[in-house]
Parts: structure tokens; sequence; C-alpha cells
């Protein structure tokens, strides 16, 4: 990763940067899946493949904080069966990175983004099929499900950060309310998060200059995470995706055309 470029930030960029990292926590205590927008910023402001490895620490410092948050809500049963797919999903993205250029990376992030809008619009439309527990996974079908949903949100969240959609949709199809939707989500992308350090800092993608640069933007989590729980149970969650959508479709569309 070209470090050095992390250093020739406006004060417009850095300020984008930290509204992005307010979005992070805000999306991990209240509304999953809005960092997608944070995605966009910082692959726009930062080179493609050097803004996963800045992103990744920001979202841990979120998780954390969502864990301490909702730590006795989430569903271990569902976690167990994710992980497995989830490790080679993520052992995917890496060799998928290890393979791409900073352009092919770029559109990649791009259409991911494009893709997720998608699948969060389908999943809005499937949302009257909750059940009343998360029970689902226990079938074979529902196996089967968790195996899909797995893999593709380890190779989203590996080459992207772009992984809650993927597990939102999942979560919810599966029957979650909204406490242990984020207590799972929670501890699901803690732990998937912090297992990825070791492959992106392989990657070049972590270095002790992007973790200062994380170390300014993390400070900019933590009133976006207590907002967050705020908010939780007071905003309109179906107008707030709206935006989302919108926003993650303009990102998407910068970036393919960059």
């Amino acid at each position: 990763m070209n470090t050095m470029t992390l250093w020739h930030l406006s004060g417009w960029e850095f300020a984008a940067l930290a509204f992005a990292a307010l979005l992070v926590g805000f999306s991990k205590t209240a509304v999953s899946g809005a960092n997608t927008v944070s995605l966009a910023i910082f692959a726009a402001v930062l080179p493609a493949r050097a803004s996963t490895g800045v992103l990744l620490p920001v979202l841990i410092v979120g998780d954390v904080l969502a864990v301490l948050t909702y730590r006795r809500h989430a569903h271990w049963p569902t976690l167990w069966r994710l992980f497995p797919a989830v490790a080679a999903g993520v052992v995917a993205g890496t060799l998928f990175l290890v393979w791409a250029g900073d352009g092919i990376v770029r559109t990649s992030i791009g259409a991911i983004l494009l893709l997720m809008a998608g699948v969060t619009l389908w999943r809005r439309r499937r949302e009257d099929a909750t059940a009343d527990a998360p029970d689902e996974v226990t079938t074979r079908a529902g196996r089967m499900k968790a195996r899909s949903y797995g893999v593709l949100g380890g190779f989203t969240t590996m080459v992207a950060n772009a992984g809650g959609p993927v597990m939102s949709m999942y979560l919810l199809s599966a029957g979650f309310r909204k406490l242990g939707f984020l207590g799972t989500s929670a501890f699901f992308f803690l732990i998937v998060n912090v297992s990825k350090v070791p492959f992106s800092a392989g990657l070049g993608l972590i270095d002790g200059r992007s973790l200062l640069l994380d170390a300014a933007l993390a400070v900019f989590v933590v009133p976006g995470a207590l907002f967050g729980k705020w908010a939780v149970n007071r905003i309109n969650q179906r107008l707030f995706e709206q935006l989302v959508i919108a926003a993650t479709v303009v990102g998407g569309v910068q970036l393919l055309l960059r």
C-alpha cells in the first residue's frame, strides 16, 4: 500500500472520512448496513486497495462498541453455523486481492455496492416473511442457506468490507427481531473483522501509518455509536434505509465511472 498518500489529505477529505467513521458507529448500534455509505466515502477519498485496510480497524472499533451494547442478545447457534462458510469466503477474497490491482478493486467495490443495494431492496420486499424465532437454521435448507450467505458474506467483507447487507438479509430472513439481530450481527462482525486483520496486514493494507490515521478517525466512531444507541427505538428506519440505498448507488456508480 502506498501509505504516503494517506498523509496528503485535504481538510475536506479528512472531514469526509470523519463523517464516514461517525456513520460506522451509527450503523453498528442502529441501522446495520449504513456503513456501505462509509465504504463508498473511503474508496472515493483514498486509493481503493488502501481504503479497505484503513476502514477495517475503524469497523472493529464500532464492533466493540456494538458488542458492549447488545452482548446479551446474540444467538450463538446461528453464529457457529455461519463461521466455517465465512472463513472460506474470506480466503477466496484474500486470493482475489492478491491478484487484483487498484483499478480492478475499485471497480469491484463499485459493483459490490450496487449489488448490495439490490440485495437490500430485495430483502425489504421479503421482510414480512419473518418468523418469531431464528429456528430456520436447524433445517437442512436453513443450513444450506447459512453456508451460501456465509461464503458470500466472507468474500464481500474481505474484498470491500461490504458483508453487512448480506448478513442483514440472512438474519432478517431467519426471523430475528431487532435486539437479537443487533446482538448476533455485533458478535459476528467483531469476530470476522478481527480475523481479517492478519490477511490485510499480510497484503500490505494495514501498517503503522494507516493505523495512525485510524486512531484519529476512531474518535468519531464513539459519538456515532452513542447516537445510534439513543436513536435505535426512535428512528424511522424505512426512510433511513431509502437514503442509505440511494447513497450506496451513487457511491457505486461514482467508483465505476472514476
